[in-house]
C-alpha cells in the first residue's frame, strides 16, 4: 500500500484550521478550578492530577490526529469486543476492593485499570458506527432496530452491574438510551419501555445488593453521614465562601472523599453559592455547545451520535454527582466529570473530545462506500475526468489554430 504523502500533508494542514477551539476553551476553566481545589485539599494529589492532565493531553492529541472516519469501521467493533472481554475478565480474576470486584491488575506493575470506565467510549463509538451504517427513517427506529441497538448498551450494563457497580452501570444505560432518544426512536417503543420498567421495578429492586438497598433507603429517609457533612460544608460556605483555613469541614477531614466524589461540596464551602453557580453555568454552556454541534451536523450520524453521547455523559455525571451531595440522589460514587480528582475518567473524556473534534474537522474530507470503509475511487475518478477534460480542451484549441492557418 503506497502512502500518498501529499494527502498526509493536506490532512495535517487542514486540522488546525477546522478545530473547534471554543470547545477546548470551555473545558479549561473547569480544569483550573478543579486543580486549585485539589491542591488545597492535598498537594500530593495535585501533583498526581498534573500527571493525569499530561497523559490526558497526550491522549487528546493522539485522538485528534487519528483519521477516525477512515478507521472507525474496524476500530469501533474491535474496541467494543476487547472491552467486553475485559469486563468478563473482571468477573473471573478481577481485584476486589471493599466488596466490589471492579478492577484488573496490570501484571508486573501493581497498577489497576477499571474496564467499566473504558466501555463507555466503546459503546458510544459502536452506536455511532451502527447508526451511521443504517440511519433511522424519518419516523425513527422501530422495535427491531431499537432492540439490536439496545443490545450494545444492555450487555455491558449487565456485566458492570454484576461487579457490582450500579452507579457506573446506570450512567452507561442512561447515556446509551439518551443517544437513541436524540437520534430518533418511535414513541410507541418508548411507551413500551416505560410500561415494562414500571411492571418490573419491584423485581429489579429485590435483586439489588443489601448495601444498594441501604443507599436507596438513606436517600428516602434520613441522609447518610456523607451527605450530612456535605450539606454542612455547603451551608457554611454561604454566598461568598470562606478562605482555605476557615473551610474547616474539609481541612479537618469531616467531609469524606473531598477531592473526588464530594469535591463540589468543598467548592461550595470554599467559594460559596456564587462559585457553585459559576461551575454549573460552565457545564451547561459546554453541554449546550455539544447539543448544538449535534444539531448542526444532524446529517452526519457519526458526529451527531458522538456529540450527543458526550453531552448526555457529562449531563448525567454532573446531575447524579450534584444531586448526590445534597441528598437528592443515592450516594453511588459517581465523580464530577473533568472536575473530581482521578485519572481514568479524565483521560476517557480527553480522548472523547479529541475524537469529536477530529470528526468535525474532517467532516467532508473523506468519501465513503456503503460499508463505511474509506475509498478514494471517486476522488481519483474525478481527478482523471478533470484531466481528460483539460486535454480535450487543449486538443480542440490546437485544431482551431490549425484551421485558422
Amino acid at each position: 500500500m503506497r502512502i500518498d504523502w501529499k494527502e498526509v500533508s493536506d490532512y495535517f494542514r487542514i486540522l488546525p484550521q477546522k478545530v473547534d477551539y471554543l470547545l477546548i476553551i470551555q473545558i479549561l476553566p473547569l480544569l483550573f478550578i478543579s486543580s486549585l481545589l485539589v491542591k488545597e485539599i492535598n498537594p500530593a494529589l495535585f501533583h498526581k492530577q498534573l500527571i493525569y492532565y499530561t497523559v490526558g493531553a497526550i491522549g487528546f492529541f493522539l485522538a485528534l490526529l487519528l483519521p477516525w472516519k477512515k478507521i472507525l469501521w474496524w476500530f469501533a467493533p474491535l474496541s467494543y469486543l476487547i472491552n467486553l472481554l475485559l469486563l468478563l475478565a473482571v468477573d473471573v480474576s478481577g481485584k476486589s476492593i471493599l466488596g466490589a470486584r471492579r478492577w484488573l491488575v496490570i501484571p508486573g506493575t501493581g497498577m489497576t485499570i477499571q474496564p467499566s470506565e473504558f466501555i463507555k467510549i466503546s459503546v458510544i463509538l459502536m452506536l455511532a458506527y451502527l447508526i451511521h451504517r443504517k440511519p433511522p427513517p424519518e419516523e425513527g427506529y422501530g422495535f427491531v432496530d431499537f432492540f439490536k441497538l439496545s443490545l450494545v448498551i444492555i450487555i455491558p450494563f449487565l456485566l458492570i452491574a454484576k461487579e457490582p457497580d450500579l452507579g457506573t452501570a446506570m450512567v452507561l444505560l442512561l447515556t446509551g438510551f439518551g443517544v437513541l432518544f436524540f437520534v430518533g426512536v418511535r414513541w410507541r417503543v418508548w411507551l413500551t419501555m416505560v410500561l415494562l420498567l414500571t411492571v418490573s421495578a419491584p423485581i429489579l429492586y429485590n435483586h439489588l445488593h443489601d448495601y444498594q438497598k441501604k443507599r436507596i433507603m438513606d436517600f428516602l429517609g434520613k441522609p447518610s453521614y456523607h451527605v450530612q457533612q456535605s450539606l454542612i460544608a455547603i451551608g457554611s460556605g454561604g454566598l461568598e465562601g470562606k478562605s482555605k483555613d476557615e473551610a474547616t469541614q474539609t481541612q479537618l477531614k469531616f467531609l469524606p472523599i473531598a477531592s473526588s466524589d464530594f469535591i463540589f461540596a468543598y467548592l461550595g464551602e470554599r467559594f460559596g453559592y456564587k462559585g457553585m453557580v459559576t461551575v454549573i453555568v460552565l457545564y451547561i454552556l459546554l453541554i449546550v455547545h455539544l447539543l448544538i454541534l449535534s444539531r448542526i451536523y444532524s446529517q452526519d450520524y457519526l458526529i451527531k451520535t458522538v456529540a450527543a453521547g458526550l453531552a448526555f455523559l457529562i449531563f448525567i455525571y454532573m446531575d447524579v454527582n450534584m444531586y448526590m451531595i445534597i441528598g437528592m440522589a443515592p450516594v453511588v460514587g459517581v465523580p464530577l466529570p473533568m472536575f473530581s480528582h482521578g485519572g481514568t475518567s479524565f483521560i476517557i473524556f480527553a480522548v472523547f473530545f479529541g475524537i469529536l473534534l477530529n470528526l468535525i474537522a474532517f467532516k467532508n474530507y473523506f468519501q465513503y462506500n456503503a460499508d463505511a470503509k474509506i475509498t478514494m475511487l471517486e476522488k481519483d475518478a474525478l481527478k482523471r475526468n478533470e484531466e481528460l477534460q483539460r486535454r480535450k480542451r487543449n486538443l480542440e484549441a490546437l485544431k482551431k489554430r490549425k484551421n485558422n492557418f
